[in-house]
């Protein structure tokens, strides 16, 4: 009896009168799919021009074959070819690239999309490595290697390529110093003996989205320790005055530049010492970032820990300058000051400006008006063996006044380039206060109105601080 005629579920059967189509033979896998024996290592039997040499090209790759190992396109449900993945750039780092099979004939039947470099050694690979290589396959048997340590090259590698994934090629005899590899920093490891194409093709894109995945893990958690940081540093820039017995009311805020991750180098304080006279300051260092936070932190601690211990006007600023020297980085680094000393009855005031912007004043029954100042000496840190004016100013039964940073009057006004500038600053004041505003609220719409005439954040960081005397005192 004839053997019954037999048809691929996709081929249709014969119509009337069509012969017969024979019925299909066993298929071979194809090379490089599962099922296919490979007898070596990562070979090939294409010449350097498969890999594309020092210069790369990119492998053509068919599509990927379903279970029986027919190569064929897929159409999803629906008949809509899917989409082809990105291509990926390969660094292949191993002595004999040109074997009886290469990684291009490893990946020709997979559906990946890969370019392909090749080194024989780490110096040829420090020259083809570039941000645009997304993966790098390295051999573990590479010639040379340390005898005291079997994973130096991998060590090297990651050295010279610490943001890129790392795949780690041996032998399956070598499983301990594999698992070892990835304990080191790769991100997976293949055994050469048992290597195919979708293997390989799958292992590439997953060391790429691992590596990813723990670049942002290592964000997050960097992320997390500048939020603890800026903490800390906030806490040192930013402390609750000591103002213990003192009729005095006291209003403070800070925005720092949003460019930023920690607040920068303006700082504030206040304290009543014994004999009750209030002392307040603000200050700024020159430049942004944690250095210069950090610098002004030890600042305003020195100026609390000076101004206890009875420091102020000339001796206190002259002892400053020679922390600020000390602590400073850079010769370059300076910082500004203004120092008020409001005396036991709340009437006068010695003032003291280190290259500082003079402090705002409403006295009752009257607008705000900068306080005048002829001659402030110089920031600290810009020169040795200077002197620092102080000043003394009265200020009435009742009044209240404000001490800020720079940030806030060199913003714009939204008229061409025009800062806000002191003027500005001080009509916007007097504007807010006709409405009533006093404290805190007025320096959160004050800082606001600022924000929004610049037309976004501002680009320096904003501290202003504010004191008030709204009653007489016996």
């Amino acid at each position: 009896m004839p053997a019954p005629h037999m048809w691929s579920p996709r081929t249709p059967p014969p119509g009337p009168g069509e012969p017969a189509l024979p019925a299909p033979g066993p298929l071979a896998p194809a090379p490089g799919l599962p099922g296919a024996r490979m007898p070596g290592g990562l070979v090939g039997t294409g010449g350097p021009e498969a890999l594309g040499g020092a210069g790369g090209a990119v492998v053509p790759t068919a599509p990927d074959a379903p279970a029986t190992g027919v190569a064929g396109p897929e159409t999803s449900v629906g008949g809509t070819a899917p989409q082809p993945a990105a291509a990926l750039d390969l660094l292949v780092i191993e002595d004999d690239p040109v074997g009886p099979f290469t990684v291009s004939e490893l990946l020709h039947s997979t559906e990946a999309r890969v370019r392909i470099r090749t080194a024989r050694n780490l110096t040829e690979a420090e020259r083809l490595l570039t941000d645009d290589v997304n993966c790098i396959l390295l051999d573990l048997a590479l010639p040379g290697r340390d005898p005291d340590d079997e994973l130096a090259a991998l060590r090297h590698l990651l050295r010279l390529a610490p943001r890129h994934a790392v795949l780690a090629l041996t032998a399956s005899t070598h499983a301990e110093r594999a698992a070892e590899a990835v304990r080191v920093g790769a991100q997976d490891f293949l055994f050469r003996d048992e290597l195919d194409g979708r293997l390989l093709s799958r292992a590439i894109r997953y060391a790429v989205e691992r590596k990813r995945a723990d670049t942002a893990q290592y964000k997050l958690a960097e992320s997390r320790l500048r939020a603890q940081e800026n903490a800390r540093l906030e806490r040192g820039l930013l402390p609750t005055p000591l103002l213990d017995g003192s009729a005095l009311l006291f209003a403070a805020r800070y925005r720092p530049g949003r460019s930023r991750a920690l607040l920068g180098g303006d700082f504030y304080d206040t304290v009543r010492t014994p004999d009750g006279t209030v002392h307040a300051m603000i200050g700024d260092v020159c430049g942004h970032g944690p250095d210069e936070a950090a610098l002004g932190v030890e600042l305003r601690i020195a100026w609390r820990a000076l101004t206890l211990a009875g420091l102020c006007g000339d001796a206190l600023l002259t002892t400053l300058q020679q922390v600020l020297e000390h602590e400073r980085d850079s010769d370059e680094i300076f910082a500004t000051l203004c120092t008020v000393d409001i005396a036991p009855d709340g009437r006068r005031a010695e003032l003291s400006l280190a290259g500082h912007p003079a402090p705002l004043i409403t006295r009752a029954g009257g607008p705000a008006g900068l306080l005048a100042y002829e001659s402030g000496g110089p920031a600290l840190g810009l020169l040795p063996q200077t002197r620092w004016p102080r000043r003394r100013v009265e200020l009435g039964e009742a009044w209240s006044l404000l001490m800020y940073t720079d940030g806030l009057i060199e913003g714009r006004t939204g008229v061409g380039e025009q800062r806000l500038g002191q003027e500005g600053m001080t009509e916007m004041v007097n504007r807010l206060l006709t409405t009533g505003l006093r404290g805190e609220s007025l320096l959160e719409a004050a800082v606001t109105e600022a924000r929004e005439l610049n037309g976004g954040e501002l680009t320096d960081d904003v501290a202003v601080l504010l004191l008030e005397r709204t009653r007489t005192r016996d």
